[in-house]
């Protein structure tokens, strides 16, 4: 029977919080993939858009430090109709505010937000529109960026370009709510990131750990569960060869010590395992969306 992602580590419960839908071209979401490959498992609409998930992942301390954690905050609801019709975004069914409810959890609630990179659909939740203004959707919280992200994202190249929206981090910075992080190791007890630099500069992805269980924010390393097989690499990054070799390390390191994979973009997998087999790494007992 499936079932929604939760579960304890250490102090720590973790829910999946469901942000909203939207679509990107299957061709630049595989890369060099052929398309009657892809499109088995990820059917595109008549605009070649493979449906996407924008996943958050919710941490609640209960260590006694009040600390509620949100790991992204998807697309938000900033975006215009041009952009709509483009990335096919969808709050229909999701939205973080109704997934926070759920919860018993409102906006100021939040205490930190830490965001793995700056693109629109990992960031753009950061922030809303009110009567023309643009202001924290988390009044309360410290968001969280890699520091060489922060400069990366404020001087995009030419390639990358389309994939930051301004308006989503540079209102926290205004508002006095940014917080920079420098490399890899422990932001909060229990909850390290690891940097990673294929995908963009300095993506930074939470590894949340009490010894005995593990799990690991993929973020866009492994996007979706057809993501797992290491040449299945999205066109989207800017050094497809360097997160090869990084794909390849950490999925084997996910077998060798049994971490749960957290999935940001899959719209049926939320979580799941990896095992080895004679075809390559491959996923093992999937939580889907229940």
């Amino acid at each position: 029977m499936a079932r929604n992602f939760q579960m304890r580590i250490g102090n720590y419960e973790l829910h999946a919080i469901e942000t909203g839908r939207f679509g990107l071209d299957g061709g630049a979401m595989f890369g060099v993939v052929p398309k009657t490959l892809w499109e088995k498992t990820n059917p595109p609409d008549d605009k070649n858009r493979i449906p996407m998930a924008s996943r958050a992942l919710l941490l609640i301390d209960h260590s006694g430090s009040g600390r509620k954690i949100l790991v992204d905050v998807g697309n938000g609801t900033k975006y215009t109709d041009k952009q709509k019709w483009i990335y096919n975004f969808d709050n229909t069914q999701f939205d973080i505010i109704t997934s926070l409810k759920k919860h018993n959890l409102a906006p100021s609630d939040i205490t930190d937000v830490l965001l793995t990179h700056l693109h629109f659909d990992h960031a753009g939740g950061s922030t809303y529109t009110d009567n023309g203004e643009i202001k924290p959707t988390f009044p309360k919280a410290k968001y969280y960026v890699q520091h060489e992200h922060w400069r990366a994202a404020n001087n995009p190249t030419e390639r990358d370009r389309a994939s930051f929206f301004k308006e989503d981090f540079i209102p926290l910075q205004f508002h006095g709510l940014l917080e920079f992080t420098e490399g890899e190791g422990r932001v909060f007890p229990g909850i390290n990131v690891m940097v990673l630099n294929g995908h963009t500069a300095a993506l930074q992805c939470p590894i949340i750990s009490d010894e005995k269980t593990t799990v690991f924010y993929c973020a866009d390393l492994v996007p979706t569960v057809s993501h797992v097989s290491p040449p299945w690499i999205m066109a989207y990054d800017l050094r497809p060869l360097v997160t090869l070799e990084e794909k390849k390390k950490i999925l084997n390191q996910a077998v060798d010590e049994s971490w749960i994979l957290f999935f940001e973009h899959d719209p049926n997998v939320e979580a799941a395992r990896v095992m080895r087999t004679e075809k390559g790494i491959v996923v093992d007992s999937p939580i889907k969306i229940g």
